[in-house]
């Protein structure tokens, strides 16, 4: 013998509803327990999120999973439900105010397509607070905010919504009888669908501008603003599609680790602390980053810090580095072993260090800097001595080359291998091919 499912003859509990009379919330409300009902949805696999606002009060008289939280929010708070269970029916109701002061959660939830339900309950004021306009008030309507008339232009919440992605739009009023077939249509579209549901605020709209059930309908009839379903299509939905990717990525690393093996010996038996300093754009993080690298396939501990500006190409550009055989705790540099000063604009900020140098660290510079005070022995790189030409893209990773190869702290090889291993083979090519004039830096130097 099978056992008959029981039919939900009701999603509504027990509780009156609050609202004034003739308010349409609770027309709204019957007509979307009408709707569920036709499609016998699973209470415990529904949820209905809502926000603040008279229509904020209507998550509590349904007998499903409930969410209520900040005015305009809850859009957002429906999007985070459905990704964390695309299984759900998630429904959202918002007053035209919260859809105000959320408008952009409505715009990205539409252009990601997001399986979520919204109905927009729009009275065209803020009915709970007083009816101050809303977004939606149409040009001359009075409110307490506006009791000469609106001088704004309405928000079209439909139109907006459709025309950045949203799978089902429909706009009409609490009044239509073919609302619950409507809301199970939008219920049941696979991305995001949205009701915009005109209706009465007779507290504060309705005597405010003389407004009426037949007003509303002529508005609605008008053509100006549509009526019905405005638009319909489809695409992939949101959360489908990223757990569609976590299917295929399971068991996978989204980012495989690529472990830098040990093929040189260091003979690095202390910390050594290295800043770089030269203009944004001038390659500064990826030459010394460099550094690192070789470090670590040297069997050694590395750190960077990098400090530019947010414009990025221009101003300038610090990077720190930190090897050491022992496992490097602070990453803070308060004394540099060796400053590489290239360009102007890091002047201000590595200047400081230079007084604190010891006498057997090294501060290389061009020749521009070489009257900067600094117990450190000065190295001056000058590349039009040694015969070579200096271009800002080259000059980080010449000079770098050039400070290994008269410190001794990691290997040209290690370097070489460095450069080979991580950067793309046209860029290598073009870095290993100033090789050459680093040495002749070096021997320039030496000489």
């Amino acid at each position: 013998m099978t056992m008959r499912t029981k039919l939900i003859t009701s999603y509504r509990n027990e509780r009156k509803y609050p609202f004034c009379p003739g308010c349409g919330h609770g027309m709204i409300l019957d007509k979307l327990d009408q709707a569920l009902v036709n499609l016998q949805l699973d209470p415990k696999k529904t949820v209905i999120v809502s926000d603040i606002g008279c229509v904020g009060l209507s998550d509590q008289y349904f007998a499903t999973n409930a969410f209520h939280g900040l005015h305009g929010r809850s859009v957002t708070y429906a999007t985070g439900i459905k990704l964390a269970n695309p299984e759900l029916n998630v429904i959202v109701l918002m007053g035209d105010g919260g859809a105000g002061i959320g408008g952009h959660h409505l715009l990205n939830a539409a252009r990601r397509n997001i399986g979520i339900t919204v109905l927009v309950f729009n009275n065209m004021n803020f009915g709970m607070t007083g009816g101050e306009h809303s977004v939606t008030t149409p040009t001359g309507a009075r409110t307490a905010t506006t009791p000469l008339g609106d001088p704004e232009q309405p928000l079209n919440i439909a139109a907006s919504v459709a025309v950045n992605g949203a799978s089902y739009v429909w706009r009409g009023s609490s009044f239509d009888k073919d609302l619950p077939d409507r809301l199970a249509e939008a219920i049941q579209t696979d991305g995001f669908a949205l009701l915009d549901i005109l209706e009465l605020c007779t507290a504060y709209f309705v005597p405010n501008n003389n407004f009426s059930k037949g007003l509303l309908e002529s508005m609605l009839d008008s053509g100006d603003i549509g009526r019905g379903v405005l638009h319909q299509g489809e695409r992939a939905e949101y959360a489908k599609t990223l757990y569609g990717w976590a299917e295929q990525l399971k068991g996978k690393p989204i980012l495989p680790p690529k472990p830098l093996p040990q093929k040189f010996q260091a003979t690095l038996d202390r910390k050594m602390h290295v800043v770089v300093a030269g203009a944004a754009g001038g390659k500064v993080r990826s030459a010394a980053r460099l550094i690192g690298i070789a470090g670590v396939m040297s069997g050694l501990w590395a750190t960077q810090h990098d400090d530019y500006p947010t414009t990025v190409k221009t101003g300038h550009s610090v990077s720190e580095v930190i090897l050491s055989p022992e496992e490097i705790r602070f990453t803070g540099i308060e004394r540099p072993d060796i400053l590489i000063l290239l360009a102007p604009e890091s002047v201000k900020k590595v200047k400081h260090y230079l007084p604190k140098m010891a006498e057997d660290a090294w501060f290389f510079t061009t020749p521009e800097f070489a009257h900067l005070e600094t117990p450190a022995r000065k190295v001056i790189l000058d590349a039009k001595a040694a015969g070579i030409r200096w271009r800002k893209l080259s000059a980080s990773f010449i000079s770098i080359a050039a400070m290994l190869s008269l410190t001794g702290i990691l290997s040209q090889e290690a370097f070489v291998e460095a450069v080979q291993m991580t950067q793309r083979p046209a860029i290598a090519e073009k870095n290993l091919a100033t090789l050459p004039d680093a040495e002749k830096l070096v021997a320039w130097v030496n000489s």
